[in-house]
C-alpha cells in the first residue's frame, strides 16, 4: 500500500490519521469526567487525548490538500450530499470540541496539562462563569461528535453490507 492515495483508495497516511483520530476521540469521550469520580489523573489523559485529536485534525486538513483522494463512488446524489454534510460536521466538531475545551479551561483559570509537554496556559483573562458556560458547550459538542461519528461509522457499514460498494474498504489498510 502506498502512503499516498489514488483513484481506488485512501493512502496509508490518511488512513492512519483517520483511525488514530477515531481511537483518540473515543478514548477521550470514555474518560471524560472521570476525574470528578476520584481519578484526577484522568483529566490529564483527557486533555492529552483532546489536544492529540486537535493536532491530528490540523495535520489531516493540511494532508488533505496535498494528497490524492479517491473520487466519490457513483450512487444517489442524496447520499453523496449527506456524506459531504456529515464530513463537514465531523471536521467542524473535531476542531470545535478541543477549541471550546481550551478556551473554557483557560477562562476558568485552569492550565491544560499534556503528557510529555507539561502545562499550557492559561493565556486568557480569567472569567470562571464564562469558562463554565463554554465548557458546558464543550460537553454538548463532544456528545454530538460521538453521535455524528457513530452515524458515520454506521453509514460505512451500511455501504459495505447493504450497498456492497467500496466505501469502507477504501479507508481500511487491506481491502
Amino acid at each position: 500500500m502506498s502512503i499516498f492515495g489514488n483513484q481506488q483508495r485512501y493512502g496509508a497516511i490518511t488512513q492512519a490519521i483517520h483511525w488514530l483520530t477515531a481511537i483518540a476521540v473515543l478514548a477521550a469521550w470514555l474518560v471524560a469526567g472521570t476525574w470528578r469520580g476520584g481519578h484526577p489523573e484522568m483529566r490529564v489523559v483527557h486533555e492529552t487525548l483532546g489536544l492529540t485529536v486537535f493536532a491530528l485534525v490540523i495535520v489531516r486538513l493540511v494532508w488533505r490538500r496535498l494528497d490524492t483522494r479517491p473520487p466519490e463512488l457513483p450512487g444517489s446524489p442524496r447520499l453523496a450530499l449527506v456524506a459531504r454534510l456529515t464530513h463537514f460536521a465531523l471536521y467542524a466538531l473535531l476542531l470545535l470540541v478541543p477549541l471550546t475545551a481550551i478556551v473554557g479551561s483557560w477562562l476558568e483559570g485552569h492550565a491544560l496539562t499534556i503528557y510529555a509537554i507539561g502545562t499550557i496556559g492559561p493565556f486568557l483573562t480569567t472569567s470562571a462563569a464564562i469558562g463554565r458556560k463554554i465548557l458546558a458547550v464543550h460537553q454538548l459538542l463532544g456528545t454530538t461528535l460521538i453521535w455524528v461519528a457513530g452515524l458515520h461509522a454506521a453509514a460505512a457499514i451500511f455501504h459495505h453490507v447493504m450497498l456492497r460498494d467500496r466505501t469502507l474498504r477504501r479507508m481500511l489498510p487491506v481491502g
